[in-house]
């Protein structure tokens, strides 16, 4: 029903007209545009409620609904908000074309109004279209004073939604170029930790974690196919505790199964009710996103994001990112567990190192000192008695000898026993690394002694100090020219800890070279 006796173009309507105008262009935020649009439209025809549907184009139904004139009590006392799959909010998504009616309730279209829902009589109905697109509809109801809604209301709306439509199509750019930020930085965080050496276990705890943040789920969690060819979840972060998620299976012939093994994501509306779901925890969750794990014809596993019961679905551009990040985060698992492999390949490679040092070093002081031994009892056999203390301080060399090649031995077999991939917390490891570092600026490898239970006796901060005099002693010796060899030896009692850093620095012009001492008792 028109009303053509009403001049659309009323002039006290327009300075209000185009302060909604301005207003509703001046947000960024898509949530705050929709909002001052309905807020604007219904100052602007005087009504009394106010509603802008947002529509869902893949579902033919709405997804969203802000409202204006509904207090919190009206709004909390609706069970369900109308989603515009019937009434007279589905004839305007079918046909989106402008509406004015005066009695609501007499259109043969109107279905009612769900218990609790304000009565409504006058109506007026626009869609908002961004672009070629119709993003929602814009809904006034109640105008004040009893009267219906005129032609220069619908032409004022119409001018709004035009206006509108603009500001929508700028708030979604701006909301979804921060959207694909927030993506981004999330992939290059992932990437980062992943390639930090984290186990495989927090490695996939990461993706999950990290991944269920940006979606705003309310779980995010990674499967793994299993030996039976079914799929079970091996990491899972949810808002609270994850319960019972980990170990979960998705049971071999699945319909959902074969999408996800050959490398295609499943996006569900309804995790409680869709069919596709078999899992017990399926009826705590709605709307889910189920993406590959794939790199390079790999398929490492499945990310799943589930929101929780009533959670809005997930849009086109959702879909797009969390697909994206997935490809990410495979590609970065697969590049951590190579890395892995070359870690693993370099410890195995220092461990041959070490075993030609045992073969090359040990063995030859070894055969040296029995050479001496033999040497000085043969002697002994054949001397006078006043060369007994030659033959003592030849012995007495023998043994020092022998105590240092033991404690060649014994940090050679340290090494050699530090698991592959684990940062030392042992004292003989944390020095054993420092010097380890420190021969890559040098060009050789400092050796290391040890006397005593240095691991035992040592508390943790004069460990730490010992450390850092360590490190200060190694930068100092690389400094100074010259230098090709340099000895750390650490020697600890109950009551002393010693640290002695010598080097050769300068014994080619005839110096001594440089020996650095740091005591702390105990």
């Amino acid at each position: 029903m028109t009303h053509a006796d009403e001049e659309p173009d009323r002039p006290s309507a327009l300075p209000v007209l185009l302060e909604a105008v301005l207003g509703v262009g001046s947000e960024v935020e898509l949530n705050a545009t929709l909002q001052h649009i309905v807020d604007s439209a219904t100052e602007l025809c005087a009504a009394r409620y106010g509603a802008l549907g947002v529509i869902d184009p893949e579902r033919v139904r709405l997804t969203g609904l802000f409202t204006a004139g509904l207090t919190e009590e009206e709004r909390a006392a609706i069970p369900r908000l109308p989603d515009g799959r019937s009434g007279v909010l589905g004839a305007l998504i079918s046909d989106p074309r402008p509406l004015l009616l005066d009695d609501l309730t007499a259109d043969p279209r109107s279905v009612g109004f769900p218990p609790g829902h304000p009565h409504m009589r006058g109506f007026l109905g626009v869609p908002i279209r961004v672009h070629t697109e119709v993003f929602g509809n814009l809904y006034l109801t109640g105008k004040r004073g009893g009267g219906p809604f005129t032609d220069g209301d619908l032409a004022l709306v119409r001018v709004l939604a035009s206006q509108a439509g603009m500001a929508i199509g700028n708030a979604r750019l701006y909301e979804t170029a921060r959207r694909r930020e927030r993506w981004i930085e999330g992939a290059a965080a992932v990437t980062t930790a992943l390639l930090a050496g984290r186990p495989a276990a927090d490695a996939l705890m990461c993706v999950a974690e990290r991944a269920r943040l940006l979606a705003d789920a309310a779980a995010g969690v990674v499967l793994q196919p299993t030996p039976e060819g079914g799929m079970e979840i091996v990491a899972a972060s949810a808002q609270g505790d994850p319960g019972d998620l980990v170990g979960t299976s998705i049971a071999p012939g699945s319909a959902v199964l074969e999408q996800l093994l050959g490398g295609e994501p499943v996006f569900i509306e309804d995790s409680a009710t869709d069919p596709r779901m078999t899992t017990h925890v399926r009826e705590r969750f709605g709307p889910s996103m189920m993406l590959p794990l794939q790199s390079g014809g790999q398929l490492i596993g499945t990310l799943a994001l589930p929101r929780g019961r009533g959670g809005p679905p997930y849009d086109a551009v959702d879909r797009l990112l969390a697909s994206q990040f997935a490809s990410q985060a495979a590609l970065a698992l697969v590049l951590a567990d190579a890395q892995h492999d070359r870690e693993q390949l370099a410890v195995y490679e220092d461990r041959d190192r070490i075993a030609r040092d045992l073969h090359d070093l040990v063995i030859q002081r070894l055969f040296a000192t029995e050479m001496m031994l033999e040497s000085t009892r043969r002697r002994s056999s054949n001397a006078p008695t006043g060369d007994g203390d030659t033959v003592g301080d030849e012995l007495g060399r023998a043994v020092d000898e022998l105590d240092s090649t033991i404690q060649e031995v014994r940090t050679a077999i340290f090494a050699l026993q530090q698991p592959p991939t684990d940062a030392p917390t042992a004292f003989r490891g944390r020095v054993l690394r420092e010097t380890g570092g420190a021969a890559v600026l040098l060009g050789f490898q400092p050796s290391v002694h040890f006397a005593g239970a240095v691991d035992a006796l040592l508390p943790d901060p004069v460990a730490d100090d010992l450390l850092g005099a360590l490190r200060g002693a190694l930068a100092a010796a690389h400094r100074r020219i010259g230098v090709t060899s340099i000895g750390v030896e650490v020697d600890a009692t109950p009551a002393l800890v010693r640290l002695t850093v010598s080097d050769d620095g300068g014994t080619e012009s005839g110096g001594r070279g440089t020996t650095v001492t740091w005591e702390s008792a105990l």
